[in-house]
């Protein structure tokens, strides 16, 4: 699959079948925090980067089978709002299939009334605010330099009064930086003016694109939740296992996860709904291949492609 990865058991979506629409790391923000890395490509312009009708014969091929799915998920390793066919390739799969459809986006490009044009017939649009005041967002976000958090703020409160379907912002705690009372004061205040349907507060989980950022914990998150009442707050935690029917070959799917994010065993065995030792096994035999490489960190062995 070129455009395509999984299924994947998602902790926020069930089991999702990805579309990543733009190049490796093609974005409009170098988020601290990414776990793909440092952005390669920081641009704000929107245009086809991969075919739209190859997308679509992709899904076509992929979707003939009708796989047990809880969800299509545009994603990957960039900014997807990016590719100027989402909303032709959204329309497809609402139009010819049952599946929900969910769009994680940095909502940097919401203020575009096109790009949100776009995303009307998705299900769940999950856009993200790190931060609202400006001196935060250039540290965590690092964003294309003609990127206004003001018009970032205002295009997804937009977003929210014109979408039909269930928008839940997210916000990635960076300790030291978006976590003191007034950095949270200026993100409550900004939350309520965009008024979500429901909140994310994400912690680091996997190697962030700079070493220093460190994981907040769940007891503090718990209470940063509170601030941001009567909105409800999820605190992302893991879903009901179930193995599930994979389109691929294992060695493929462990290949495709692993060139997008790095990954530990376990998170592939839970993600891929695969026994652990028999993702182990074949780990060993890519990295006698030379095909994938790792490195330590706190919670694990991650694996990553060559």
């Amino acid at each position: 699959m070129q455009y395509c990865f999984g299924p994947v058991q998602s902790r926020r979506l069930g089991v999702s079948l990805g579309v990543d629409l733009v190049p490796h790391k093609t974005c409009t923000l170098n988020c601290v925090y990414c776990e793909c890395g440092r952005t390669t490509v920081l641009t704000d312009e929107i245009k086809e980067y991969v075919p739209t009708n190859e997308v679509i014969e992709e899904l076509r091929a992929i979707l003939s089978s009708h796989p047990d799915l809880d969800v299509i998920t545009f994603s990957g390793s960039g900014e997807p709002t990016l590719h100027s066919g989402i909303g032709t390739i959204i329309d497809y799969l609402k139009g010819n299939y049952r599946y929900k459809i969910a769009v994680l986006t940095n909502g940097t490009l919401l203020y575009n009334s096109d790009v949100r044009k776009r995303l009307y017939n998705a299900d769940i649009v999950i856009p993200s605010l790190d931060a609202a005041t400006e001196q935060a967002f250039r540290k965590i976000c690092r964003p294309h330099r003609l990127l206004s958090l003001q018009k970032i703020i205002e295009g997804i409160a937009q977003f929210r009064k014109e979408f039909k379907g269930l928008l839940i912002l997210e916000i990635f705690i960076v300790p030291g930086i978006n976590d003191t009372p007034s950095e949270l004061e200026a993100l409550v205040n900004a939350t309520h003016f965009i008024n979500p349907h429901r909140i994310q507060l994400n912690y680091l989980d996997r190697p962030p694109a700079e070493k220093w950022v460190t994981k907040v914990p769940i007891e503090t998150l718990k209470q940063f939740a509170a601030l941001f009442k009567p909105i409800p707050v999820d605190i992302p935690g893991t879903p009901e296992y179930r193995l599930l029917e994979l389109s691929l070959p294992l060695q493929e799917m462990i290949l495709s996860t692993i060139e997008r994010r790095p990954s530990t065993v376990d998170d592939l065995a839970y993600s891929l709904g695969k026994d652990q030792l028999l993702v182990k096994q074949i780990l060993e035999e890519l990295l006698n291949q030379g095909v994938v490489e790792y490195y330590e960190e706190d919670r694990g062995r991650f694996y990553k492609k060559v």
